[in-house]
């Protein structure tokens, strides 16, 4: 007999006998009680009085690590609804010290023990569950009458992870301006200063820590060691620099703006870092946790105006089954993201009665607000061919499938090579013109060219992802009806405004003059997209084509803002024992992925659900401004203009 206490809450007993009857057993329970029930039934199997008392020991000794937990309860004392990136956050947070038990309830599914979980945790995957709706909710916009009438695909998470097991793994913070402006925005509280802590207290990156970085957080960040990477990530950097453009050393750093290698969530083990995988797998195995998959939740329950639990029914028959009410003893929490947190307060009756009323839903709070403000980044792929064969074609196409087949293997067996890499490895930020304190464009660079969510073109290529950071359109989402399984109208209202044209007009000028540098000289082919002849120096024809050929960057937010819909700590203003805490309440968005301050955001709610005084803030950690932001777009000068 073999007792291994892994954890407090993970114990394994392995039981071996010669006896016929009774098999080798290994048992690894995540609840202690439970274990120890296995130990005593264990014990009254064995004919050896030794194993016997080893079996009655381990029960006994599993109760103890029970005593360190509170005892899961019928109705707990948190129900956070969503899965995603900070509903895995808020989980682990509140059930951390073992006095407080939570529920978490995910319309979607598990992020493993599928045939298929590698589409999730291979990061060269990344695209693949874009494509389906198994995974993924799968949302539409509305008609956008900016992009020439077209409706553009807005996937959001619907697994364990939520998005967070969709998204390209890129781990940028945004800019410390960003927080500055927040803390003017309906959010005191929020200034770079207080929320850089929570940033690193979240993060261990593989560098290790330092005034910017974390070291021993939950969540796995990396970048690749020089030599390691595709030769075209440096190349990309170069041109930046010869362009005129600082080489920074950490886009989450001291200087944003800049060209440099690029932040990823992704694990030692070539794994992603899904919030699933660095917040929820520690804390599923805790006897005061309950994750429930497949569970729709369809209302928030009201006494009065005060929270008190949730209607919900199983999402794996549609959604339209039986409906199982969950009380909770001290709050509600909505991290349903920026479509479904909105979504569901509007389902229960808070946001604008003049449309919640011709759907039959009877307002309890009125506050039109909920919904709008939406902000989505837009952006568009500049495609070259590659005059060296030094691209990802060879292994991201089935033209050789024997390379592409050789990747996965690798990967399966090792955890490294290019199935490693989610390919961002480089990226950079841009001033589009002067005037501006810091950047508004956003680069991905990727060693090759990709048509749709699956398929890399047939050649050698590479390719700029071009986005604009902070737009000034805003959009909305409504109720399309009052049935919880009907996907709201979102519309992200994308180039509402001529200031939004413009910047994007500018950032694809400023691509073409950075691919004309010296260092992609020998890299450098034929443009696909857009096509050869479309005449850049035309505003009428670059305009034309970026209407037509724009895409989301799948960064929604904003919908249920601090000051508008929530306060600071994320309470939803009318009501009491219910907060949303997911990027919805974002009062703008960031300047980059959204990802990371979502996170870092729902750790710091986390620490005002617990009533826990807020981490001290870090006034003294400076960022790049840079001198003549005034009347200079950039810094230097480029060798070499478009």
């Amino acid at each position: 007999t073999t007792l291994r206490h892994n954890s407090p809450t993970h114990t394994q007993l392995v039981i071996s006998s010669n006896i016929p009857s009774l098999n080798t057993h290994t048992h690894t329970h995540t609840r202690p009680h439970l274990f120890a029930a296995d130990m005593l039934a264990a014990a009254a199997a064995l004919t050896s009085s030794r194993q016997r008392g080893l079996a009655l020991a381990s029960a006994a000794s599993a109760l103890k690590a029970r005593r360190c937990y509170a005892a899961p309860a019928k109705n707990p004392d948190y129900i956070v609804l969503g899965a995603g990136s900070a509903g895995c956050v808020l989980t682990d947070r509140l059930s951390e010290d073992g006095q407080s038990s939570v529920t978490l309830l995910e319309a979607g599914g598990p992020d493993r023990g599928t045939w298929d979980y590698w589409k999730i945790q291979m990061p060269a995957a990344l695209t693949f569950n874009l494509a389906n709706d198994k995974y993924n909710w799968d949302f539409h916009t509305l008609p956008q009458k900016g992009l020439a009438g077209r409706s553009l695909h807005q996937p959001r998470g619907k697994a364990l992870g939520g998005s967070s097991s969709l998204n390209a793994m890129v781990y940028i913070r945004g800019h410390a301006q960003d927080f500055e402006r927040w803390s003017k925005e309906g959010a005191p509280g929020w200034s770079y200063a207080d929320v850089l802590p929570y940033f690193k207290r979240a993060q261990s990156h593989n560098t290790g820590g330092d005034a910017y970085k974390g070291s021993g957080g939950p969540l796995q960040v990396k970048t690749v060691d020089h030599g390691t990477y595709h030769e075209l990530f440096e190349v990309f950097i170069d041109a930046g620099v010869q362009a005129g453009y600082p080489r920074s050393t950490d886009l989450n750093g001291f200087s944003q703006e800049g060209f440099g290698l690029m932040d990823m969530t992704i694990s030692p083990n070539g794994e992603r870092c899904s919030a699933a995988n660095a917040y929820l797998r520690g804390a599923e195995k805790r006897p005061n946790v309950d994750v429930q998959t497949h569970k729709l939740v369809t209302k928030i329950i009201f006494e009065g105006k005060r929270a008190v639990g949730v209607e919900y029914t199983d999402y794996r028959g549609g959604g339209g089954g039986k409906v199982t009410q969950l009380r909770a003893n001290k709050e509600v929490i909505v991290s349903l993201g920026a479509v479904g947190s909105p979504q569901l307060l509007m389902l229960s009756g808070i946001g604008p009665g003049a449309d919640l009323k011709p759907l039959g839903i009877e307002p309890l709070v009125d506050n039109p607000e909920v919904g709008q403000n939406l902000q989505d980044h837009l952006e568009f792929y500049q495609q070259f061919l590659c005059e060296q064969p030094v691209t990802l074609y060879p292994v991201g196409s089935w033209w050789q499938p024997h390379k592409k087949i050789a990747v996965g293997i690798e990967w399966f067996l090792r955890g490294t090579g290019p199935a490693a890499s989610n390919q961002f490895e480089s990226g950079g930020f841009v001033r589009t013109r002067a005037g501006l304190r810091h950047p508004d464009l956003q680069y991905h660079f990727i060693p090759g060219a990709v048509v749709g969510q699956l398929d890399f073109l047939p050649h050698h290529a590479f390719q700029f992802h071009t986005g604009t950071l902070r737009p000034t359109s805003r959009g909305s989402l409504k109720l399309a009806s009052a049935d919880p399984r009907a996907a709201p109208l979102i519309d992200p209202n994308y180039l509402d405004t001529e200031d939004d044209m413009e910047d994007l007009r500018r950032g694809f000028r400023l691509t073409e003059e950075i691919v004309n540098q010296p260092a992609f000289d020998k890299y450098r082919g034929k443009r696909l997209s857009p096509e050869p002849s479309l005449n850049v120096n035309s505003d009428a024809e670059v305009d034309n084509w970026i209407r037509n050929s724009s895409h989301s960057a799948y960064h929604p937010s904003c919908t249920c803002a601090m000051g508008a819909v929530v306060d600071e700590q994320g309470r939803v203003h009318g009501v009491e024992g219910l907060r949303v805490v997911d990027a919805s309440i974002m009062p703008s968005m960031t300047s980059g992925n959204l990802n990371a301050p979502t996170i870092m955001l729902a750790e710091k709610c986390a620490d005002a659900i617990r009533g826990l005084a807020p981490l001290a803030p870090e006034p003294d950690v400076k960022w790049y401004e840079p001198e003549n932001w005034q009347t200079k777009q950039r810094e230097g000068t480029p060798a070499r203009t478009a």
